[in-house]
């Protein structure tokens, strides 16, 4: 095992980790009660407005957008906000989110869109085009309901935009995406949203968006009955949704203060476990009727919940007990916790299922237990801030992320060590694999993007701009 031979070398580092994390303690505190969530979509809908890529003949165009309205029927103009100002072909070579904002119900003729500046290179070099002093139509009628998030599809129309070879006013033509095949969909959810966004994950774009409660986190997604279950940490519940319809069906209200972190589904789809993250708990809820069956207490700010492919046994990932609480699953009740490093944040089962890997933010290795014997198998140097880790189910290739990181490295399972890596930008704070494409999806809450790169020839090939504050994503065909 990696254990530092000198006891003399070991103590200073035990005690630097041990200050950094009790000093880091009071910070989570502090960020928790900062914490603020969207009020829900009650009375209001929303629209997500997306630009398809720039068609090659735009790429000598460069324009600024100053703002975007939508335009009610009776002529009103309601902003949106969005994280694109200026637009060129190069910055447009995927889907982008253009703007975003709740409106009132109602019916819409379509958006306006405010230019400051618009250039295009010649021969003689950079030429300022005219714009228009007054924001320029656009026409696309809609209607937005009550609760109702709608994604629209917007594309440049270039020669309609450039006019005379001095003129610019930027035209559009609209649609409203339909729906992906059931077997091609996949989700994120967005905390600082309150939704859930709806992707293609053969031509990774987002399609559609799910309206929830406030604060959705960790979802849990049973295939076989196209159903979804979402912890919503804002609002102390779970919500249960039709992912074939894309509407929430059922709730259930778990007690005040609870906090629901992140779920976890038998294998045969009848109980759902919930990681109370507020009240040191977790929840035994069956499935079907969404009725809690039961609670139990565990470690404290439990921050997930990982279930053995057998269906016997899971493991709670205490964060800030230092342990792991194994829960026998038919009895509901603890069978015994695993002291770790600082701040457990998750773990892996490994293709065999007997070895459960364990990621610790504050830790400088990640522990192996065996999964039956309930013991520590071993203890590996990895880097300290880990934040994310996937297992890959075919080749036992481990994925992880660090915060404040850019990398995601991949660690050989028999040497542990890194034998590949993938430039991500930013952090990944958390990862799954879709077994259909044999792609990796990463969420990128820094970027707020999903980013997807091949597991053969690792590189982040799509990425998709998503919601505020992303935190998890699932899909059909995940493994």
């Amino acid at each position: 095992m990696p254990f530092p031979l000198s006891l003399r070398k070991e103590a200073p580092l035990k005690k630097t980790i041990a200050f950094l994390f009790i000093c880091f303690l009071p910070l989570l505190g502090c960020q928790a009660a900062l914490t603020k969530f969207l009020p829900p979509l009650d009375e209001e809908g929303e629209v997500y407005l997306y630009l398809e890529p720039f068609p090659q003949e735009a790429e000598r165009l460069r324009f600024t957008i100053e703002a975007v309205f939508a335009v009610s029927s009776d002529g009103r103009e309601f902003p949106l906000t969005g994280p694109l100002h200026e637009l060129k072909a190069s910055s447009i070579q995927r889907q982008r989110l253009l703007a975003s904002g709740r409106l009132p119900p109602g019916s819409y003729t379509g958006f306006s869109f405010k230019v400051s500046k618009a250039t295009l290179m010649t021969e003689e070099g950079e030429a300022n085009l005219l714009v228009p002093e007054t924001p320029a139509q656009n026409d696309f009628p809609f209607t937005v309901v009550r609760r109702r998030a709608y994604v629209i599809s917007a594309t440049f129309r270039y020669r309609e935009s450039v006019t005379r070879g001095f003129s610019f006013s930027p035209a559009f033509s609209m649609r409203i995406p339909a729906r992906p095949i059931p077997s091609l969909t996949g989700y994120v959810t967005n905390s600082g949203s309150n939704n859930i966004m709806v992707f293609d994950k053969k031509v990774n774009k987002i399609l559609s968006v799910i309206v929830t409660g406030r604060g959705p986190a960790g979802m849990a997604l049973d295939q076989r009955q196209g159903r979804a279950y979402v912890a919503l940490s804002g609002e102390d519940a779970i919500e249960l949704i039709d992912v074939l319809s894309g509407e929430p069906i059922n709730r259930l209200r778990l007690n005040t203060g609870d906090r629901p972190q992140e779920v976890a589904l038998t294998p045969d789809g009848k109980t759902l476990l919930v990681a109370n993250r507020g009240t040191n708990t977790v929840s035994f809820v069956d499935a079907g009727s969404l009725v809690q069956l039961n609670r139990i207490d565990v470690g404290r700010e439990p921050n997930s919940i990982l279930i053995h492919p057998n269906g016997i046994r899971a493991f709670v990932f205490n964060t800030f007990s230092n342990s792991v609480s194994v829960i026998d699953i038919p009895n509901k009740a603890v069978i015994t916790a695993i002291t770790t490093d600082p701040a457990p944040l998750r773990g892996q089962f490994n293709r065999a299922g007997n070895m459960l890997y364990i990621i610790q933010e504050w830790s400088a290795y990640l522990t192996a237990i065996d999964p039956s014997a309930l013991s520590v198998l071993k203890r590996y140097p990895v880097r300290i801030g880990i934040v994310s880790i996937k297992v890959d189910r075919q080749t036992d290739l481990v994925y992880m992320g660090k915060r404040r990181d850019t990398t995601v490295e991949v660690y050989d399972p028999f040497l542990f060590a890194v034998v590949d890596s993938i430039n991500a930008g930013a952090s990944i704070t958390y990862m799954t694999i879709d077994g259909d494409e044999n792609n990796l999806y990463m969420v990128n809450p820094d970027m707020k993007s999903l980013m997807v790169s091949r597991l053969v020839r690792k590189g982040v090939f799509a990425e998709m701009d998503v919601g505020q504050a992303p935190y998890w994503v699932t899909m059909m065909g995940e493994r």
